[in-house]
């Protein structure tokens, strides 16, 4: 996965089949217009607000995409890719000193952060590159560095959204093999782990969930 991301950041040719570039969804990926129409909007669920403190996993440059300066909150972030984590740290304080509070290099299920340190934790569009007991461990980890009144923001593939075995098929060739459970399976993992649904959004591809533990 982070060979792969490592790839995407530094915008590195993939070399793919023909069948597989020749699919819509490619095209789409190609020219860039994919990426707006599967993100998750995870600000409509748990907009970050003034002086809270958000955790992001898999953040992406994230903190040089979004509006955390209107938002107003402190944001750390955590990513397994080093383009990313390198490209934040170095332009983050830049942009907002006060806000941005930097990027771990590290995977979702090993936070070194305090417990109880944050009011949010997002996790958008990488749940689908491993498997359902994987997810245990972070929502356990996740569980443990929120607030008791917190948030957890993470969306998961809809496996029966129009789009969805098509988008398998191609990350796959890019090298992120894809993870199609079912919903149902979800909401047990989030319900095993002490965790309750508060809100959902589906999207064209991705179901975004906003959960509270108990």
């Amino acid at each position: 996965m982070a060979l792969r991301y490592n790839k995407e950041y530094r915008r590195e040719p993939f070399e793919l089949p023909a069948e597989v570039e020749a699919m819509p969804i490619f095209r789409e990926w190609a020219s860039g217009a994919l990426a707006g129409k599967i993100a998750s909007p995870f600000w409509e669920v748990a907009k970050p607000r003034k002086q809270q403190k958000c955790l992001d996993l898999g953040c992406g440059l994230s903190f040089l995409i979004y509006p955390w300066a209107e938002w107003d909150a402190f944001f750390y972030g955590q990513d397994i890719s080093v383009v990313a984590k390198e490209a934040l740290n170095s332009r983050g304080s830049q942009l907002n000193s006060k806000l941005f509070k930097g990027v771990q290099l590290g995977a979702a299920h090993q936070l070194n952060y305090a417990a109880d340190q944050f009011d949010l934790v997002i996790a958008t569009g990488f749940s689908c590159y491993y498997p359902l007991s994987y997810w245990d461990a972070v929502l356990t980890d996740v569980k443990r560095v929120l607030k008791p009144d917190g948030f957890f923001v993470f969306d998961v593939v809809n496996p029966d959204a129009e789009m969805a075995e098509n988008w398998a098929i191609l990350e796959t060739y890019l090298g992120s093999e894809v993870f199609l459970e079912p919903l149902a399976d979800w909401q047990k993992t989030i319900k095993a782990a002490g965790g309750q649904v508060a809100k959902t959004v589906s999207g064209e591809l991705f179901q975004l969930y906003k959960v509270k533990f108990s």
